[in-house]
């Protein structure tokens, strides 16, 4: 039997939600071919060993690593999916499910994956790099200088409304919409609380659509999943504590638009040297059907309403099929 690790918790504001993934992820896996071993991390950063319901803690997490064959961190955000552990593995020669070192931490930044979906070529929408320093905030210019942050400014280049962003969170968190100078002043000020790096996007009338991509040999995109959100965007009450939110697969579109997405997704993964997985969220403007990618998760959730499972269930490949899959392809 292959001997894998189920990673899941964790530092980051996404703690509970990685729980939930974890959960799922385990009764999903097929028992007879894996011994699973359950490591929790909580949310001060200790490492436990989970058996039967019992946390024990874990002194020699080397010796506990390198004794498995392959690890599937079900980690989402700081800690977790920004390249930090993935380097852990890579150091100790432990195969492990998902991204590696460099595509795990671009793909967490939002400001970093905007700079190189830009150099791909692929659409997004107009945004502003701000960085909170010990002088205040600070706009960061095309050439990396700084400038002070002047509010008229962003008005200007952006135009109300916008969306205001940790550049190194996920599910939403500290995510703000602002449709006056007075919204944007505090929004800014929220998502400092959450990172130094914050980004400040164009709003877009849009419908918001997902798309899941598998390196299985080759990389494979699914079809395209639509979020209908309960609350005006997806944010963090909208995902997992209200039940009016619907994800609808396939996505009521074009058919060529769902063709468009699924190349955009898988170009999108390439650009940041993917591995895995990942799953790539995207806008359509509802007046102009424009398509804008809006950021890449390259450990997308895996709960029981999580669009990553879903969208490759609706294409034939079950959950647990698809479980085997990523763990496979990391001993590979």
């Amino acid at each position: 039997m292959i001997k894998l690790g189920i990673i899941y918790g964790g530092i980051s504001t996404e703690h509970d939600v990685s729980e939930m993934s974890a959960k799922s992820v385990m009764e999903n896996l097929d028992k007879s071919k894996y011994e699973i071993k359950e490591i929790y991390i909580n949310k001060y950063g200790k490492w436990f060993e989970v058996k039967d319901g019992k946390q024990e803690e874990i002194y020699n997490l080397v010796w506990t690593l390198k004794e498995l064959d392959v690890v599937f961190p079900v980690l989402h955000g700081l800690g977790g999916e920004d390249g930090t552990i993935q380097g852990l593995f890579e150091m100790l020669q432990v195969p492990y499910v998902g991204c590696g070192v460099l595509a795990s931490s671009v793909g967490m930044d939002k400001v970093y994956t905007k700079i190189i979906f830009e150099k791909a070529g692929i659409p997004q929408a107009k945004y502003i790099y701000i960085k909170r320093e010990n002088d205040g905030y600070n706009i960061i210019n095309d050439k990396f200088e700084k400038e002070k942050l002047d509010l008229e400014k962003i008005i200007k280049e952006i135009g109300f409304p916008m969306f205001v962003k940790p550049s190194n969170s996920g599910s939403s968190v500290g995510v703000k919409k602002a449709t006056n100078r007075e919204e944007l002043k505090m929004a800014i000020e929220n998502a400092g609380k959450y990172d130094r790096k914050i980004l400040v996007e164009q709003g877009i009338n849009a419908k918001e659509v997902e798309c899941a991509v598998l390196d299985d040999k080759e990389v494979k995109a699914s079809t395209v999943g639509e979020i209908q959100a309960a609350e005006e965007f997806y944010s963090f009450d909208a995902k997992y504590n209200m039940p009016e939110s619907k994800t609808i697969i396939p996505a009521e579109i074009k058919e060529e638009q769902i063709e468009t997405i699924r190349k955009l997704a898988i170009k999108a993964f390439k650009a940041i040297d993917g591995k895995g997985l990942a799953r790539v969220d995207f806008f359509i403007d509802k007046e102009t059907e424009k398509i804008y990618i809006n950021e890449i998760n390259t450990m997308p959730g895996f709960t029981k309403i999580s669009m990553y499972p879903k969208l490759f269930e609706a294409v034939g490949i079950s959950y647990s099929d698809l479980l085997d899959k990523l763990v496979q392809n990391a001993l590979k």
